[in-house]
């Protein structure tokens, strides 16, 4: 190896060290950079917090404006079902076919009303009694339908999505003996 390609390769190991030396950190800069690591995760793990604890609040307030407000649509279909019934009272007119139209038109918008909040009624008439839906108040005897069949309904049941808000009231048939 000729002298000018030792000096080289010296120069270059020197070079090598010297961006070795000022690329190793220090301790010092270590330290420093870990402080500003946790600095940025406590920051980064106070903003969750924030965050968690704002859903949970805004979810506790949607919440509780649900259940403050759950009736607002069946309020609102039953509005003008009071309005009719005020108006029929202070009808005095004595015509009664003109009260009864009344009255039927406010059953029509009564039962709109519930159709609009998802209440139907239970019309079991001829079906077979269901404890879960009928409430029987009484049995008679009766051969032209099988025993356990609704044959009379004393008071509707209703229902709300399928929920029950009250059992049908019912006659159910038994054979003769």
């Amino acid at each position: 190896m000729t002298e000018q390609t030792q000096n080289q390769s010296t120069e270059e190991q020197v070079e090598k060290s010297e961006n070795i030396e000022q690329t190793t950190p220090t301790i010092e800069s270590l330290q420093e950079e870990i402080s500003a690591l946790q600095a940025q995760l406590k920051d980064e793990q106070l903003r969750a917090l924030a965050a968690k604890q704002n859903i949970e609040r805004r979810h506790a307030e949607e919440l509780q404006n649900a259940h403050k407000f759950a009736g607002t649509a069946f309020a609102k279909e039953m509005l003008p079902i009071k309005d009719f019934l005020e108006m029929a009272l202070q009808d005095t007119s004595g015509n009664f076919d003109a009260l009864k139209m009344g009255v039927e038109m406010t059953l029509k918008q009564l039962v709109n009303a519930f159709n609009a909040v998802h209440i139907t009624e239970i019309n079991p008439i001829g079906q077979a009694f269901d404890p879960n839906l009928h409430q029987a108040m009484r049995t008679e005897e009766n051969d032209s339908v099988e025993p356990n069949t609704v044959i009379a309904v004393m008071q509707k049941g209703y229902t709300l999505n399928d929920r029950i808000l009250r059992p049908a009231l019912v006659a159910t048939s038994i054979a003769k003996s």
